[in-house]
């Protein structure tokens, strides 16, 4: 896929996850292959131009991923965003991502995320100044919007676009939803259909049918995978045929992916009680996989130390629980 200047591999790529995508997560799913561009998470502007990455839990990143892996940005002034995209493109990312899609209130309140589709020039101004500051691709994420007009984010995707994007990844709902309602997918066509730019989808994307459908019904270029990825870190592999992730044939793969993120944050952590409540986020999401996943949260998520997490992992899946063919997206 053409972003830019630069060839982006896969047409699946890794969502931004704030908090929970972090390098030790990365370096997992870049390990099982198939994933096209990784993602940092939310990585905020006025920090970023004078940030260490060896102290820093977002902007840090591994030297071998740089040249596929996207930094995403947020912030509410463009002259503080365009300063830090700088700073990306000269430690060698692939590109910037604009985030414009993030509804949590505490971002809202700060004038970043979604709240910059509020004010349409706003928005734009910020696309423009960073393009002005980098010669990397630049991406925006964002979402329908604060209504439920579709028409709004048509308009800012063409917007976008003459701004200088070089790829869109969409998510169809309003900001006020938080998930409440399914994701409307007839608007990512809809943005699709407005721009010659990449689009790619995001939202509910559970199985390689919804892929199979979110790609068929859009016309998008591809699909940005967010909660799925964190539940089943190797969903990257198994969709492009690199790994076997049924149960019945390869359950060694449901203990040895969680134990080798494990390993890498006890790596990457010095602080041992910071890994486990990394972890401990990444639990959180897999258990979902699991039928009866509630019943396991008291014993998959007891101690505080990665050893003690690690021993309740492996006895807890000694013999593996039945799993559901579709995660829960409540539980998610």
């Amino acid at each position: 896929m053409q972003v830019g200047a630069r060839t982006a591999p896969g047409s699946l790529w890794l969502a931004p996850l704030a908090g929970v995508g972090h390098v030790a997560f990365r370096e997992v799913i870049d390990n099982l292959g198939g994933c096209g561009l990784l993602f940092t998470g939310m990585c905020n502007a006025r920090a970023v131009p004078t940030e260490n990455p060896a102290r820093s839990n977002a902007f840090t990143w591994r030297a071998e991923e740089l040249e596929r892996c996207v930094c995403q940005l947020f912030g509410a002034d463009p002259s503080e965003m365009a300063e830090a995209a700088r700073r990306v493109e000269a430690e060698g990312f692939f590109g910037v991502d604009i985030n414009m899609g993030c509804s949590v209130a505490a971002i809202v309140r700060r004038g970043c995320g979604a709240d910059l589709l509020r004010d349409e020039e706003r928005a734009v101004r910020m696309v423009e100044s960073v393009r002005r500051a980098v010669d990397c691709p630049v991406l925006v994420k964002f979402r329908t919007g604060w209504s439920p007009d579709p028409q709004g984010a048509v308009a800012l995707a063409r917007r976008f676009e003459d701004a200088g994007a070089d790829a869109l990844v969409f998510h169809p709902r309003v900001a006020p939803d938080r998930r409440t309602r399914p994701p409307l997918r007839h608007h990512i066509r809809l943005v699709k259909e407005a721009v010659a730019i990449p689009v790619l989808g995001n939202g509910e994307v559970f199985t390689p049918g919804d892929a199979a459908s979110m790609l068929e019904t859009t016309g998008c270029d591809g699909i940005s995978l967010g909660r799925i990825a964190l539940g089943r870190p190797w969903v990257f592999a198994a969709w492009t045929g690199l790994v076997d992730d049924n149960p019945a044939s390869n359950p060694d793969l449901w203990r040895d992916i969680p134990l080798a993120l494990l390993d890498a944050l006890e790596r990457r952590h010095a602080d041992r009680k910071y890994a486990a409540r990394l972890f401990k986020k990444f639990l959180l999401y897999f258990i979902a996989n699991f039928t009866y996943g509630n019943s396991l949260r008291g014993p998959m998520l007891k101690g505080d130390d990665p050893a003690d997490l690690r021993t309740a992992l492996v006895d807890t899946l000694a013999t593996l629980p039945a799993i559901t063919r579709r995660p829960s997206a409540l539980m998610f």
